[in-house]
């Protein structure tokens, strides 16, 4: 192992999975409970954080206590400190997450239960990175053509080259990522993510490039999708 490997092994490094939205775009279909690869869909994106050997603990936060705390209980998660209700909004829920961590974690790796092709070589990549710099997040880079819209008509094209799509895990700093979901609180600031809020304070929040699919299910056909790659890659 090398040396800043060995570096981030040193710390605690808690997992809060956010799992409480409604499926509102799922067409009346249970994402959460929705088979991938054989297996409920909460139960792979928990799977990854659970055999990754840098994390220590896993909240979960939810808006199915019963059903995730069976689940869990069933595939035999070791790692499982917390099964939280979840709030009304996302950024309600991750900070009932991380009143729920223990006193000893230095750093949270907050992901979307809906992205269960997550790996743990990634949650491990992400979280060595934090552990440099104090915030981190996987990101895949813009592919697309991206246009600046306004009113329904093109107002200029976007030079791709700098953007990249914020993805999940994103690993902070604990009290960095305490004091910046609080500021939002405090300021009525609406957030999209969870580096967001440290954006907002001034942090500087490093990416790690994402070289694999690393869906967020949010419509019917992503279920499709994510278990067609599984086929693909021979993992279902």
């Amino acid at each position: 192992m090398a040396k800043k490997e060995y570096e981030v092994s040193a710390k605690w490094v808690s997992a809060l999975i956010v799992a409480a939205g409604e499926s509102t775009r799922m067409g009346g279909v249970d994402k959460l409970m929705s088979a991938i690869g054989g297996v409920p869909l909460i139960a792979r994106t928990i799977l990854a954080f659970e055999t990754c050997d840098l994390i220590r603990e896993i909240v979960v936060v939810t808006k199915r206590v019963g059903e995730v705390a069976d689940l869990v209980h069933r595939m035999g998660c070791d790692k499982i400190a917390q099964i939280v209700i979840g709030g009304e909004t996302r950024s309600e829920s991750v900070r009932r997450g991380l009143q729920e961590l223990s006193g000893k974690a230095d750093y949270v790796a907050i992901h979307d239960g809906a992205r269960p092709l997550v790996t743990a070589k990634l949650i491990a990549e992400v979280a060595l990175a934090a552990t440099l710099n104090g915030a981190a997040i996987a990101a895949a880079p813009v592919t697309d053509t991206v246009k600046h819209v306004m009113r329904g008509a093109i107002k200029r094209t976007v030079p791709r080259k700098t953007l990249y799509a914020a993805q999940t895990p994103q690993v902070f700093d604990v009290g960095l990522i305490k004091a910046a979901h609080q500021n939002a609180l405090d300021k009525k600031l609406t957030l999209t993510d969870d580096a967001e809020a440290v954006e907002a304070i001034g942090g500087l929040v490093r990416i790690v490039e994402c070289s694999h699919p690393n869906i967020k299910v949010t419509f019917p056909q992503d279920l499709l999708m994510v278990n067609a790659y599984l086929e693909l890659e021979g993992l279902a």
